[in-house]
């Protein structure tokens, strides 16, 4: 091969190293943006959840807005249940082996519609349970309405589970 040649062989070397790094690179970046991203969805809506709010109030507050709170959970559990329930029925309907796309829409929808209702219930209660505090205190709890990402709702919970256990002390009287 003449010098020529292989200059010419040298410089085609060199651009496709160069062109095979840099898509090396914006991988890595990219993925590392995807990563972040992924890590953000999967926070929740309020640095340190209901437990972090709640314990920058005061004693007695916070009891209140403990029970409050459990109460409206469990008056909402029953909603979360149905939806994960019409879930479960809609995937075991999509993996019969003659699908029926109605009925799978269906149980969707209604898995849909009583997550809906759920979080209507724990918005609504949260929003009463806001309008009774004094201003300092609802400043303070007002991020319990913050939803961030998928998950928030926690609507996909495994069955049989339902809101956090009461604390020492916690139980309203």
């Amino acid at each position: 091969m003449s010098g020529r040649g292989l200059k010419i062989a040298l410089a085609v070397s060199v651009a496709l190293n160069l062109f095979a790094l840099a898509g090396g690179v914006a991988f890595a970046v990219s993925r590392a943006k995807v990563d972040q991203h992924v890590a953000e969805q999967r926070q929740p809506g309020r640095a340190g959840g209901f437990r972090a709010l709640v314990a920058e109030l005061s004693p007695e507050t916070r009891r209140e807005v403990r029970a409050r709170m459990r109460a409206v959970a469990l008056s909402a559990r029953p909603d979360f249940e149905a939806a994960r329930e019409a879930r479960r029925q809609a995937v075991e309907a999509a993996r019969e082996p003659q699908m029926n796309p109605e009925r799978v829409q269906a149980l969707l929808n209604d898995s849909r519609a009583a997550e809906m209702r759920g979080r209507a219930r724990l918005e609504g209660g949260a929003i009463a349970i806001l309008g009774a505090l004094d201003v300092e205190d609802r400043r303070i709890m007002a991020d319990i309405l913050a939803r961030k990402g998928p998950g928030a709702g926690r609507a996909d919970r495994p069955a049989g589970e339902g809101p956090p256990p009461p604390e020492a002390g916690d139980v309203p009287r």
